[in-house]
């Protein structure tokens, strides 16, 4: 498995000191962003969120693998990976307040987010073989987590990547758990990346919790998947929070004595550690990149707030060319109820 942090030192570091800080900004950026997310939810500024606190250093390393041709295919746990992508944050924040149809104008190649599990993994081998079929030379990178090897779309994914060498890199985030389900009552699999051997295809694991190894390994990754070989990436993290902010994870999860302690480490504290034990992060520059991004936060949830409110009709106009009667009945008990609520009532940012 490859690491950076836990096995070399400073001579052994494959990127610049300019690319090492541009990782940890990005993986500061991510932080704030989901603390910023999780406390707008629990004011009832949006309906839901699904935190992704620790595992920074997974999504923003392989983000910034992806050359700017790539396609990113995300999952609904994938907020960080967009944003290091280049994708704003108001697009995101804005997609969790109810506005499906916000988007800012900017051309990064990444599909909207799945919610489903596992249905983005299909969609990016078909967009691999569309891509071999049109002669381009762009590579498809989609997300997932452990629970998504679990569904038939997976295997689907794999087996026509495998048949077509489609140009895609299938990156798994293993953080530990699927909602409830720990991997080890998952799969009885030796790993994540032994999986694709059934698939004829190159598994490799990562330190996840390493962003310059995720960054590497996924640029490797996506080479190969240029050159006809695809490739299964696990990226071994860990989920520090709760599924979605639905869910409580003290029913089903105490402490984690099978898991080594580096992946159970916060990854944001540890790369920093690295990084300033290797004179390469100052506490100044630290301090300046924490005020940079919370003006941005600020920034981007003042345009998702200018943005008007849908009116919750809008709910049933996409469904059907003509409604059902059962989908006219929903509007009517919609709008009986908001007859005695106001919609917003809880909005209070």
């Amino acid at each position: 498995m490859h690491s950076v942090i836990r096995d070399g030192n400073r001579d052994d570091l494959p990127y610049s000191e300019e690319e090492a800080i541009a990782l940890y900004r990005d993986m500061v950026r991510t932080r704030r962003f989901d603390e910023r997310a999780l406390a707008l939810q629990r004011r009832g500024w949006m309906s839901g969120y699904p935190p992704y606190r620790g595992q920074e250093a997974s999504q923003v390393g392989a983000a910034h693998a992806l050359s700017d041709d790539d396609w990113l295919f995300p999952t609904y746990r994938s907020n960080a990976l967009q944003i290091a992508r280049g994708v704003p944050m108001s697009d995101i924040f804005a997609f969790r307040r109810g506005h499906p149809e916000y988007y800012s104008d900017h051309d990064i190649p990444v599909f909207p987010q799945a919610v489903p599990i596992a249905t983005q993994i299909p969609h990016a081998a078909g967009a691999g073989m569309a891509r071999n079929y049109a002669g381009s030379d762009e590579a498809m990178l989609v997300c997932f987590g452990d629970g998504a090897t679990s569904e038939g779309d997976f295997h689907e994914g794999l087996n026509f990547a495998g048949v077509f060498d489609a140009p895609v890199v299938f990156f798994c985030e293993n953080n530990g758990w699927a909602i409830s389900l720990p991997r080890s009552e998952q799969t009885a699999s030796k790993s994540i990346a032994a999986k694709a051997d059934a698939y004829g295809i190159t598994g490799v694991q990562v330190d996840g919790n390493d962003p310059l190894a995720v960054k590497q390994t996924v640029e490797d990754s996506l080479a190969a998947a240029k050159d006809g070989s695809p490739v299964l990436v696990e990226s071994l993290t860990y989920r520090q929070g709760a599924h979605t902010t639905a869910d409580d994870p003290s029913r089903y999860r105490d402490d984690e004595p099978d898991l080594p302690q580096w992946r159970l480490q916060d990854p944001l504290d540890r790369y920093e550690s690295f990084l300033v034990d290797e004179t390469i992060l100052t506490e100044k520059l630290i301090e300046e990149i924490r005020a940079e991004t919370d003006q941005e936060l600020s920034e981007e949830i003042e345009i998702v707030e200018a943005i008007e409110r849908p009116s919750p009709d809008e709910l049933f106009e996409h469904l059907y060319a003509t409604p059902t009667s059962e989908l006219e009945q929903s509007r009517r008990e919609l709008k009986k109820h908001l007859g005695r609520h106001d919609p917003y009532d809880l909005d209070l940012a």
